[in-house]
């Protein structure tokens, strides 16, 4: 059985887990659910996923099977997210540009966010 678990988080990383994203709400110390984002081509502004962050705040991939080396940009709608929190915000939208050199690996951004602050990196 392990074997098998073990095949299938292969597959699944290769063919599904090329860009994914996770966002932490540091105001309120939880991760940010229900939260859409999109994913662009930062060259041709062409639309290639989107898709809505699970209650761990994560988004595990935009249903692509493979990237090519290039800049890439996310999308994220904060200014619904924190109105049902009832709280105000500076930043409606946060876009995130980033490089694929190597498009056979796993791209992971991370975003934490506040109501008057953001902080991205590359995660793992």
């Amino acid at each position: 059985m392990s074997s098998l678990r073990g095949l299938l988080c292969i597959v699944w990383n290769w063919e599904s887990k090329v860009i994914s994203t996770h966002i932490l709400d540091t105001h309120l110390g939880k991760p940010a659910a229900a939260v859409n984002v999109k994913l662009f081509d930062a060259a041709s502004h062409k639309l290639l996923g989107q898709g809505q962050t699970d209650a761990d705040g994560r988004l595990k991939d935009f249903g692509l099977t493979a990237i090519t080396a290039g800049e890439y940009q996310l999308e994220y709608e904060i200014l619904p997210y924190f109105a049902s929190k009832q709280l105000e915000t500076f930043f409606p939208k946060v876009c995130i540009q980033f490089y694929v050199a190597d498009p056979q690996e796993h791209y992971h951004v991370p975003l934490l966010i506040s109501p008057f602050a953001y902080s991205t990196y590359r995660g793992s």
